[in-house]
């Protein structure tokens, strides 16, 4: 680090400890200490000798890899025709990625409540299309939860990926063509590759975000649907039970951890890296 730019880092450093670094080791303390304050591993091993604990945890790790798959998948299209767009079609496909992210998850959220509410466009196109007897209302279900996420989520996968493009080589592909590779294999060998950093790190940005959205997860997927961060406030806001949430958050935040460094390696590959 250049030791005459460490006086502007001060300012954001500080900010850091303050506001993450110390609650993060206060959250740590409260965890290792009982409802009278003495020191116990109590709440860690009442957390995972339950096992309703225990399945919100894989239910919650489970729906962020399913919104992971449901992003890419509608990222993957997005970003080809970023690839074969001209500059001036970029800036307009950059422009409607960012779009969405004026707004706030909460509003978004809420506007899906519309699209999927019993009297929402999409239910009434059921009816009219006679594939639904009557109105029905597609919340409180897991389906409805992936893809409200999915959309939510989607410009962190996406701009990642366009950034990579963005500094890529295009003759890579014109390369192939001209040695015979076909649209397919060409998208394997050589587009696939050369986008993996990108959605490595979209990835990242993706699962940490669907894992960890209270918002969203409680107002679309209802009460019958129950996931870490769901419990961590029934702990807190319902049953004020500190130490046992704050055992329940440090499991969750190590997980999510784990599964974050992980694809952060994968990403690192001297393989993957060298496309970048």
């Amino acid at each position: 680090m250049n030791r005459n730019g460490l006086p502007f880092l001060l300012p954001m450093l500080a900010l850091s400890l303050a506001g993450f670094v110390l609650p993060l080791a206060l959250l740590g303390v409260f965890s290792f200490v009982d409802t009278s304050g003495s020191p116990t591993l109590a709440n860690y091993q009442r957390l995972f000798a339950d096992p309703f604990v225990l399945s919100v945890l894989v239910d919650t790790i489970a729906l962020g890899f399913k919104v992971v798959a449901l992003t890419t998948l509608i990222a993957l299209p997005i970003t080809l025709l970023y690839w074969h767009a001209s500059p001036a079609l970029r800036r307009v496909i950059v422009f409607l990625t960012l779009l969405p992210m004026l707004t706030s998850n909460v509003v978004r959220t809420f506007a899906w409540i519309v699209i999927l509410g019993r009297q929402g466009p999409i239910s009434q196109a059921l009816v009219e299309l006679g594939l639904a007897p009557a109105p029905r209302s597609l919340l409180f279900n897991e389906t409805a939860l992936v893809v409200v996420l999915a959309q939510i989520e989607l410009p962190l996968l996406v701009l990642p990926v366009m950034a990579v493009i963005a500094r890529s080589d295009g003759a890579l592909s014109a390369a192939a063509q001209t040695l015979g590779a076909g649209p397919w294999r060409i998208l394997v060998t050589v587009l696939l590759p050369m986008m993996a950093p990108g959605f490595l790190a979209g990835w990242v940005l993706v699962f940490a975000g669907a894992t960890t959205s209270y918002v969203t997860q409680s107002v679309i997927g209802g009460a019958r649907l129950i996931y870490l961060p769901q419990f961590v406030y029934r702990e807190v806001g319902v049953l004020f039970q500190w130490p046992s949430a704050a055992a329940v958050a440090f499991v969750l935040l190590a997980a999510t951890s784990l599964i974050m460094l992980a694809m952060t390696a994968a990403a690192r590959h001297p393989r993957l890296a060298g496309h970048a």
